[in-house]
């Protein structure tokens, strides 16, 4: 760029001369951006954001608040009755197209102020855990959210950072980045300042950076030349266009939909047919069967979704929760297994180094100082057994300087530090025992001498057991002297000679037995996915309750097919000795047979499990990488938290179905009613504009679904979406609903011999007030009186009822095509209602006794 910002002209010259910018001097990058080391200003950035957009590889869409007023009007159901509303103006029937226009508005602005609402504090709390990059602006340090960097900015990296964007290195010190993601290479791969060939490799081109991969140990600027959808990993990721996958809670909704879409061109095609074929005017026939569609369709649907979850994301908040994919909340809810590594969760968190031993048992310090010096200099990821063994006391280090540094991952399960100090050169290792054996050729003894290793192998092994049962980690000490190396890598690890053990205890917490049983009464089984030996994963189990855990090794997993650990992994507790790549295939297994799972992690190599899983749980703690890939993060890393989101979610769930049960109940059997009765009268039982009234009146109630009281039961276990009970439900008290509109009708036409306008009034009045009334019977599977609902539901159940009642004797009756009716009709009324919601307790009791039979499976 030759200024500062650049044109989009400019911007698409700079992408050519960057092309292969791998291949370039750091300093001709640097001015081909128009950048310099100490940044871009934050003027320069602001403009820059403009001309290349966001860096996200997909174009983010900011919900805007007209967007939401129009979404309202998506449903093509809508569409076409605003536009046969608009004919009948022109025919003539100005009235009654005002009144379907106006009452299609208001139940338009009412849906998007209660989803305007919910955009808003979702976007609040997402705000809690978005993924921010420390960048160099004006030579200052700042963190800024990933999705603002842009081409010219110098970013600062360390162990854990996620890369944001593809980028050329300025400066590194022992940087390994893990590129699985792009390249498919297991193991980091160490990069640095340099120039490499045009037509290198992807995998060869160590001093570049890539969007999609993370830094696993050292530090590093990079000057960022490509984000969003013009770095590798958006050009060659094919998954990019796709959807998430779909939640079962979208599926199940999904399904709702096409249910409803069945019913409602099967009745709005009959019903138009009947009427035109029995002589009856065919646009009033048409938008009669629009109308009824409406009253089928529950159009509030998303945005009482969207309510229900944001007042429940906000509520799980408010326990410590963050939900970052709203669809997600039931899932968390359906979970019935958590998958969870042991340290933080079952322990206290709380590492204290036990113990530094040789080979003996006795305690040594030249062990301890090795390791010191090992954990000193490594740059990795910080993790607490090097930040414990980095606090024992004063060690004086001033004579010894940093050669160089092999970082662990987690194939060797080892890191290596090459130090020299005025006695020569030398490489310490530490890591999983049997990882550092594997390098070792001799071992030293506690007066100074050395071993071969095949004679003290067996002791070691022994000593190693014996710390484990006691619920001890072990790590292994090992050194070599280096011949003036100024530089090590994997090859060096070999005839070290092995030094000593480090015993590391973290105890459990101390309410964790009871957090534990308290998810097992919540139908959660806890399954511990951990990297410690087994011994040391049952030690910790017996203490948090579990009496004869059942544990399957990593090894045993490598031995084990797909379907022999589907089966056996149901009933294992701790899968121990785990590697990070198994971690997946456990969860896919506990999947595939039938199960909801959680996991938990918070780790560098957690990224594809908690993808994997039905519910990725991370901590606000957590490493980038991990955040990134959760759909639920805890601001506190704690068991007890997550059940109470777990109760939360299930809340949330509850509240959502009710709305789908009462949409079921109460419309499709007006609806049912409203279309059987237009085939035996002269005239239609409702105008168009009273059908929509009637459907926007008891939709009152029902829009404060979100604040009503859940039984406790509901709580209780986990449920999941299940379609066949939603259709039956809808059929049983559908057909309920219908019976008594039927009564109605008969009060109406063979009682009180009413005329068309009073039919119309009192069948409005008997509709609005039953379903409003019969809402607060379907929200329990309880007697409705010994389940109190939310005051704003009864509240706004009343109210209804009450305008319903006064609407026939107000100046909108003769506009809306009501007359007023005798005082004998409203004792009739009462009498129905009574009877109505009596039997639909009966009803609900045999209903719910039959759907819970051994044989079924309740909603």
């Amino acid at each position: 760029m030759s200024s500062r910002t650049g044109s989009k002209r400019e911007v698409d010259a700079t992408r050519g001369d960057l092309a292969a910018f791998w291949s370039q001097r750091v300093e001709k990058v640097l001015e081909i951006l128009g950048t310099r080391r100490d940044g871009l200003s934050a003027v320069e950035a602001q403009e820059r954001l403009k001309i290349h957009g966001p860096n996200t590889l997909k174009a983010g869409k900011r919900t805007t608040a007209l967007g939401l007023l129009l979404g309202q009007f998506k449903s093509p159901i809508i569409v076409i009755l605003i536009f046969a509303a608009v004919l009948a103006a022109f025919t003539g029937d100005l009235t009654d197209a005002i009144i379907i226009l106006a009452i299609i508005l208001f139940s338009a602005v009412l849906g998007f102020w209660q989803e305007r609402g919910a955009v808003n504090a979702v976007r609040k709390l997402l705000a809690m855990v978005r993924t921010s990059v420390e960048v160099r602006r004006g030579g200052e340090r700042v963190e800024v959210e990933l999705e603002d960097i842009v081409p010219g900015d110098i970013v600062v990296l360390n162990a854990g950072d996620i890369i944001p964007a593809d980028g050329l290195i300025v400066s590194s010190d022992y940087l390994y980045v893990d590129e699985s993601a792009l390249t498919g290479e297991s193991y980091p791969v160490e990069k640095r300042e340099g120039v490499v060939p045009e037509d290198a490799p992807l995998a060869a081109r160590t001093n570049a950076l890539f969007m999609g991969t993370h830094v696993v140990s050292g530090e590093a600027e990079a000057v960022m030349v490509n984000t969003g959808r013009d770095t590798e990993f958006g050009k060659i990721s094919k998954q990019l266009e796709a959807k998430p996958e779909e939640t079962e809670f979208e599926r199940g909704v999904r399904r709702f939909g096409y249910l409803l879409i069945e019913v409602t061109l099967i009745l709005v095609i009959a019903i138009f047919a009947i009427n035109v074929a029995l002589h009856r005017p065919v646009l009033d026939s048409f938008l009669f069967s629009l109308a009824l569609a409406v009253g089928l369709t529950p159009q509030l649907l998303p945005a009482i979704i969207s309510v229900n979850l944001s007042k429940g994301s906000r509520n799980m908040a408010a326990k410590k929760v963050i939900v970052k994919r709203l669809s997600s909340i039931e899932n968390f809810g359906s979970m019935n297994i958590l998958c969870s590594d042991k340290t933080g969760t079952l322990t206290a968190g709380r590492v204290e180094l036990h113990s530094a031993t040789d080979i003996e048992g006795g305690e040594s310090d030249k062990v301890l100082f090795h390791a010191y010096l090992n954990a000193a200099n490594e740059s990795g990821f910080s993790n607490p057994l090097d930040e414990v063994i980095r606090g024992q006391g004063a060690f004086d280090t001033s004579g010894y300087e940093k050669l160089g540094e092999v970082p662990y991952d987690f194939i060797r399960k080892r890191l290596s530090v090459a130090v020299s100090s005025s006695e020569g050169n030398v490489m310490i290792t530490k890591g999983a025992l049997d990882k550092v054996l594997e390098v070792c050729a001799r071992a030293e003894s506690p007066g100074g001498g050395s071993v071969p290793i095949a004679e003290v192998r067996d002791r070691i092994r022994e000593k190693y057991l014996a710390y484990s049962e006691e619920g001890l980690r072990v790590l292994g000490v090992a050194y070599r002297r280096l011949d003036g190396s100024s530089r090590i890598g994997k090859e060096d690890e070999r005839e070290m000679t092995f030094l000593g053990f480090l015993s590391f205890s973290d105890p459990p917490k101390p309410e964790i037995a009871e957090t534990v049983k308290s998810l097992e009464r919540l139908g959660v089984s806890l399954k511990v996915i951990t990297g410690d030996n087994a011994l040391v994963a049952a030690s910790v189990s017996r203490r948090v309750g579990k009496a004869d855990p059942h544990i399957i090794t990593g090894a045993e997993l490598n031995s084990m097919s797909d379907a022999a650990l589907q089966r056996r992994a149901a009933t294992a507790d701790v899968f121990a000795e785990v590697e990070p790549n198994q971690k997946e295939r456990v969860i896919m297994a506990l999947k595939k047979s039938g199960n909801v799972v959680g996991f938990m992690g918070d780790g560098i190599n957690d990224a594809p499990a908690l993808h994997a899983s039905d519910v990725g749980i991370s901590v606000d703690s957590a490493v980038d990488v991990a955040k990134e890939a959760a759909d639920i993060v805890l601001l506190e890393k704690d068991l007890a938290v997550l059940a109470d989101g777990i109760r939360e979610g299930r809340t949330t769930f509850a509240n959502t179905l009710k709305y789908v049960f009462m949409a079921t109940s109460a419309n499709f059997g007006n609806m049912f009613s409203m279309a059987g009765a237009s085939l035996f009268l002269s005239y239609l039982p409702l105008l168009p504009g009273q059908v929509l009234l009637t459907n926007l009146m008891t939709d009152f109630p029902e829009m404060n679904i979100a604040t009503d009281r859940v039984d406790s039961e509901l709580t209780e276990k986990p449920r999941r979406w299940d379609i066949r009970f939603i259709r039956r439900f809808m059929l049983v008290f559908g057909a309920l609903s219908s019976v008594f509109d039927y009564m109605t009708f008969g009060v109406l036409l063979l009682i009180l011999h009413a005329s068309t306008d009073q039919f119309r009034t009192g069948w409005f009045v008997e509709s609005v007030i039953s379903a409003s009334i019969i809402v607060l019977v379907v929200r329990t599977r309880r007697p409705f009186y010994r389940s109190m609902p939310g005051k704003a539901l009864l509240v706004a159940t009343i109210l209804v009822a009450l305008a319903t009642t006064a609407i026939p004797f107000t100046p909108l009756a003769g506009v809306l095509g009501f007359e007023r009716l005798p005082a004998v009709f409203y004792l009739y009324i009462a009498g129905i209602v009574l009877l109505y919601v009596a039997s639909a307790e009966v009803v609900k009791r045999a209903f719910y006794a039959w759907a819970d039979g051994p044989a079924r499976g309740g909603g």
